[in-house]
């Protein structure tokens, strides 16, 4: 049975990525690794500060047979990215599908992100990704200030109906429109199901990078 391995620095993501897995292939098993101090420290004090932490994360999953490996949180994504060209599985951030998809979905893309590491993140990746897609794009941002500290608190509603508000009123006045709407933060996977009355795409993570992890590793080993 192939295995994908997930690394996560919040506990709400084992659900949905378990369940996504579940769904895209069930002859795939997860492993699930949860440190949200590599986040808390991430923020704080830089991504390089987390690197040997966020190594030592990767190479346990590989240990216990993962096949390839998710990280899920954006901010710690980049660096897990990098490691991963150093050992035998690949690791695969969790918002580069997502940017893929994006870069060729629309001309007019709005960002959207919790948090100001998250926009650090996705903005890079997507201007990347555009590159190799030979794409035009226009990154519009979209912040969604006081909404993170909800989801902190494990208090999903709250967090979903606020970021849900804030894409609706960007979205709505932008000008020119957007094209696509893509949600940089896994955590904001609640808040698509909001979102469906928009005349845009709206793109999240979680479900993206589930299909290209399993894509990784069918073949190989299944």
């Amino acid at each position: 049975m192939a295995i994908v391995g997930f690394l996560h620095t919040a506990d709400a993501h084992v659900r949905t990525f378990s369940d996504l897995l579940a769904e895209r292939d069930r002859r795939v098993e997860p492993r699930h690794l949860v440190d949200s101090g590599l986040h808390t420290a991430a923020r704080r004090s830089g991504l390089e500060h987390v690197r040997p932490s966020v190594a030592d994360r990767l190479r346990r999953l590989v240990a216990e047979g993962a096949d390839v490996v998710v990280c899920t949180c954006s901010t710690v994504g980049p660096v897990a990215e990098e490691i991963g060209l150093e050992l035998e599985v690949p690791v695969l951030r969790v918002d580069r599908p997502m940017a893929e998809a994006a870069v060729v979905a629309g001309r007019r893309i709005a960002v959207v992100s919790s948090l100001p590491e998250a926009a650090a993140s996705a903005l890079p990746l997507l201007r990347e990704c555009a590159r190799e897609a030979e794409r035009d794009v226009e990154l519009v941002p979209v912040d969604c200030p006081g909404t993170w500290p909800a989801f902190e608190e494990g208090d999903l509603i709250t967090y979903a109906t606020s970021v849900a508000e804030a894409v609706r009123c960007a979205v709505r006045s932008a000008e020119p429109p957007v094209d696509v709407v893509v949600l940089a933060q896994a955590s904001m996977v609640v808040a698509a199901p909001l979102l469906r009355d928009l005349h845009v795409p709206v793109l999240t993570t979680p479900r993206l990078a589930v299909e290209a992890a399993v894509e990784r590793v069918v073949g190989a080993a299944i």
